[in-house]
């Protein structure tokens, strides 16, 4: 496998010579088309030798191994032409692709292209480009998660780019998440707010390595992932990752989730499983909070993204959730939607994670874990403690699949411990608030009025006069 850092870090270092380049965001928007038009193709050649009669939808004077695969290809003005011409370059040609034989792929490269530009002004800098990307090959790769490898890699590199908690989930988390929610064959699996497609990936793999086994099987499971992203560049590098994973035709959509007429959704709509970390503090359309009903109504998206989860699941549906501190607590509107969380659903286990789960932000998490159809009696809390010696997670001590050993072998057992506590319904504080600190830990967390400050500190004061007093009476 190459070095992916490496050959990133080449990348960015090119572009940053080219003076249409403005920025990390357009650098990863730049990066986003040029790694699916790569992977688009090394699928197609690998689609052509085990499907018979199988074409391309890319037509074929565009395909990668056409023009940017040979080193010594086109490049100068030559190569910007070829992209950029107004009649018949790149970008105007698969904007309005068709084919007839595949007309979903196709629909999905327009798509791409349509919300996709080309900031490159050098043909010279871009020809450097493509060479490096040419360093991988998706098709021989003996990791499966390369895409994924990739991706975090450019997060990285690119790690002023903005937005960037809207980009990614720690792998780890999407792992926990799909294995303890435990996805089969033939449920529909749905993540709203998709991302690059971390949550469903991990879906594929896991059911795939669990029940696909035949070709119907694979046949089902291309059937059954569905993602829905608002953000152009998310929306390039999911649609390229589920690609890169084996699914033909992804159905993946280029749409705001939040504009889902919630009165709309029945069981057509509903799904069987919901693996998500909706974005949280992101604005918001005009409007949207209407398409809710008016006691849940609000301009924090992961609250909406809450209530609409809940509608989108089946009856026995099972969802797993990423949500800030902030909507686990809370009044208003927000105890509404835990009271409708605790009443249509069983809350089973909320994973309290370290504040730096999700470096660079510091914000504290909670992973979600709930099942539609009953109401919650009982709710069992984990608290995932940081490596022992580590004071918190970072750049390159990012947090690791393996650390939820202990997490996994207690899930099925259940019982009490130092990180493991059960908290009854009723026994919540008012409001249903979800925010319960780990009963083991109450006195070193807790917070303090100043009131309570000033009379431990008196006490303290005391104590050390009396202990002085008793030292000078026994030097005396």
């Amino acid at each position: 496998m190459p070095n992916i850092s490496s050959i990133i870090k080449n990348v960015r270092n090119i572009m940053r010579q080219d003076r249409g380049v403005s920025g990390d965001a357009q650098r990863l928007e730049q990066l986003g088309w040029l790694l699916f038009l790569k992977i688009l193709d090394d699928k197609d050649q690998e689609l052509e030798l085990i499907r018979k009669g199988y074409q391309s939808v890319i037509p074929e004077k565009l395909q990668w191994r056409n023009w940017a695969a040979n080193a010594e290809g086109i490049t100068g003005e030559e190569l910007i032409l070829f992209i950029d011409h107004p009649t018949d370059g790149l970008f105007t040609t698969l904007k309005k692709l068709q084919s007839a034989k595949i007309p979903q792929r196709a629909a999905l490269v327009r798509e791409v292209f349509d919300g996709s530009n080309n900031y490159m002004k050098s043909g010279y800098e871009l020809r450097k480009v493509i060479n490096q990307l040419n360093g991988f090959d998706f098709n021989n790769s003996e990791d499966r998660h390369v895409f994924g490898t990739v991706y975090e890699s450019i997060l990285v590199e690119l790690r002023d780019a903005g937005n960037k908690g809207e980009y990614y989930t720690p792998r780890a988390i999407t792992q926990l998440m799909t294995q303890m929610t435990a996805p089969r064959l033939g449920e529909k699996v749905l993540d709203p707010a998709a991302g690059t497609g971390g949550f469903l990936s991990a879906a594929i793999d896991y059911i795939r390595e669990k029940e696909v086994r035949t070709l119907d099987d694979e046949a089902i499971l291309q059937k059954s992932i569905t993602g829905w992203e608002l953000k152009p560049v998310s929306y390039v590098l999911g649609l390229t990752n589920l690609i890169l994973h084996g699914l033909d035709v992804p159905d993946w959509h280029y749409l705001d989730s939040l504009k889902t007429e919630y009165n709309t959704i029945g069981p057509k709509q509903q799904v069987e499983c919901i693996l998500a970390n909706p974005p949280f503090g992101a604005s918001i359309a005009d409007g949207v909070e209407t398409n809710f009903p008016q006691s849940f109504r609000c301009r924090e998206s992961a609250d909406l993204f809450v209530i609409l989860m809940i509608q989108l699941l089946k009856p026995g549906g099972r969802c797993a959730i990423v949500l800030p501190d902030g909507c686990i607590t809370g009044d208003g509107y927000k105890e509404r939607i835990r009271e409708k969380l605790l009443t249509d659903c069983n809350l089973h286990t909320i994973i309290r994670l370290p504040q730096s789960t999700f470096f660079p932000a510091t914000v504290s998490t909670n992973l979600l874990f709930f099942q539609k159809g009953t109401p919650t009696k009982e709710i069992w809390y984990w608290e995932h403690r940081l490596p022992e010696g580590q004071k918190s997670y970072s750049k390159t001590k990012a947090i690791q699949f393996d650390e939820f050993a202990p997490l996994i072998e207690w899930w099925d057992k259940r019982e009490a411990s130092d990180v493991a506590w059960k908290v009854k319904v009723e026994d919540l504080k008012r409001g249903f608030d979800l925010d319960v600190k780990n009963p083991h830990r109450e006195e070193e967390e807790k917070d303090l009025s100043a009131s309570e400050v000033l009379s431990r500190l008196n006490a303290s004061v005391q104590t050390t006069h009396k202990l002085l007093a008793e030292l000078q009476k026994q030097i005396g």
